[in-house]
C-alpha cells in the first residue's frame, strides 16, 4: 500500500503522524511511504532521517495526498485539506467528528474510509490510540492550570502545593478516566488537595485504592459538582464519551459561585467540551475569562510537547496501521474486528453510532456489516 504523511497545519500543531522508525516498519513490510518535506521538523525528526528510513520525500502536501492510498495524520483535517478527499482513500487520524459538522460532511461527500484514533476500542474496553494523548493531556492540564493560577496570567495568585503555614490549592477533577487519573497523579504529586468525581462507583473505588487518603472521591452529579467547584482553585474537565459529544457537566451558573481567578481547564474541548462556557482556544491565545474564572480550552493540548506526544502516539498507532496497510481496511477488519470500532465513515455512510447521535435527525448510523 502507498502510505502518506503530511505536515500538520492546525494552529501550533508540531506533532507528526509517522516517525522515521514507523517508516522503516512500513517499508520493511513492503509498503511505499510518502512524506511531505519538513513534516517532522516540529517533533525533531529531519528529512534526512525519513529519507534514510526509506521514505519518498515530496515538496507539497497536495503531492502526498495524491500519491497515497492511506493518509496517516495526527489531527483532524482542516477545511483547506478537504479538497484532497477522494473515494476509497483511507484516513487514519484523530477525527472528533461529533464536534465538527463540516469535516463530517466533507468525509461523506468524498466517500472516504475514515478510521478515528479516538473510537478504536479493544476487547477489554480500552482505547489504545486515545490513551497516550489522554495521559499527556491529563498531566499537562495540571501543569497549565498551575501556570494560569499565577496572578500575571489572571489567576488568583496561589501556589498549587502551598508551603508550610499556607493553604494548598483545591483541585477538582470532573471524570476519573485516563485524563482524570493522570491529572490526579500530577496534582497529588505536587501536593494539592484533590477531589475527583465520576459516575462509575467501581472507578471511584479504584482511584480511592490507588491514591488513598491523598484524594477525596465523590459521585458525579449536579449537586456534588456544584459543591466541589465553589471552593476550587483549579477545575479539570475530563469527561469522555468515545466519538460522541461531551455532556455539559460544568454549568455556566457555577461560575458566579467560584473564586475570582479560579481556573477551568477543559481537556474535553476536542469533543465539544464539558463546560457550558467552553469555547475552543489555541496555543497562541489559550485563555479567556468569564465571570472572573480563567478558561483554558486549547483543542490540541499535547501539541505543546510534540516530541513526547509523537513518540507516544505512534508507538500505539503503528500496530493497527500496519494491519490496515497489509490487508486493506476491509480484510484487516475481518482479521482483527477491533479495527471496526475505529471506522467513523465509509463510502458516504456514518458508521459510528455516537457520531450519528451527535446530530439527531441529520445522520443515520449504518452498520458496517451491511457495507463490507
Amino acid at each position: 500500500m502507498r502510505v502518506g504523511c503530511v505536515k500538520e497545519i492546525k494552529n501550533n500543531e508540531y506533532r507528526v503522524g509517522l516517525t522515521p522508525d514507523n517508516v522503516r516498519s512500513y517499508v520493511a513490510a513492503g509498503h511505499e511511504v510518502y512524506i511531505q518535506k519538513g513534516a517532522g521538523n516540529g517533533s525533531g525528526f529531519t528529512d534526512e532521517e525519513y529519507q534514510e528510513a526509506g521514505a519518498n520525500l515530496l515538496n507539497h502536501a497536495a503531492e502526498v495526498w495524491a500519491a497515497s492510498e492511506m493518509m496517516v495524520k495526527v489531527k483532524e483535517p482542516l477545511e483547506e485539506e478537504f479538497k484532497y478527499f477522494r473515494e476509497g482513500m483511507i484516513l487514519y487520524t484523530y477525527l472528533h467528528l461529533a464536534a465538527d459538522r463540516k469535516e463530517l460532511d466533507a468525509l461523506l461527500k468524498g466517500r472516504m474510509k475514515s478510521v478515528a484514533y479516538e473510537t478504536l476500542q479493544e476487547r477489554d474496553g480500552s482505547l489504545p490510540l486515545l490513551s497516550p494523548m489522554s495521559q499527556i493531556a491529563g498531566r499537562l492540564s495540571i501543569q497549565e492550570g498551575a501556570k494560569y493560577l499565577e496572578k500575571r496570567f489572571g489567576g488568583e495568585g496561589i501556589l498549587l502545593a502551598g508551603v508550610p503555614g499556607t493553604p494548598k490549592a483545591n483541585v477538582v477533577i470532573l471524570g476519573g478516566g485516563t485524563v482524570g487519573m493522570n491529572a490526579c497523579k500530577i496534582a497529588v504529586g505536587m501536593g494539592a488537595s484533590v477531589t475527583i468525581l465520576d459516575i462509575s462507583l467501581p472507578r471511584l473505588e479504584y482511584l480511592d485504592n490507588m491514591f488513598g487518603a491523598g484524594i477525596q472521591t465523590l459521585y458525579s452529579n449536579d449537586s456534588n459538582i456544584e459543591m466541589a467547584v465553589k471552593n476550587a482553585d483549579l477545575v479539570i474537565g475530563s469527561v469522555l464519551i468515545p466519538g460522541g459529544s461531551t455532556p455539559k457537566v460544568f454549568k455556566r451558573r457555577y461560575l458566579h459561585e467560584m473564586k475570582p481567578g479560579a481556573v477551568f481547564v477543559d481537556v474535553a474541548v476536542d469533543q465539544g467540551g464539558c463546560g457550558e462556557s467552553t469555547r475552543v482556544t489555541t496555543h497562541d491565545d489559550p485563555v479567556y475569562v468569564e465571570e472572573g474564572v480563567v478558561h483554558y480550552c486549547v483543542g490540541n493540548m499535547p501539541g505543546a510537547v510534540p516530541r513526547t506526544s509523537t513518540i507516544a502516539l505512534t508507538n500505539a498507532t503503528i500496530r493497527y496501521g500496519l494491519q490496515i496497510a497489509e490487508a486493506g481496511l476491509e480484510a484487516a477488519c475481518r482479521k482483527n474486528p477491533v479495527i471496526l470500532s475505529g471506522i467513523n465513515t465509509y463510502a458516504g455512510h456514518v458508521t459510528c453510532r455516537n457520531v450519528a447521535e451527535a446530530f439527531p435527525g441529520e445522520y443515520t448510523y449504518t452498520d458496517l456489516f451491511t457495507l463490507f
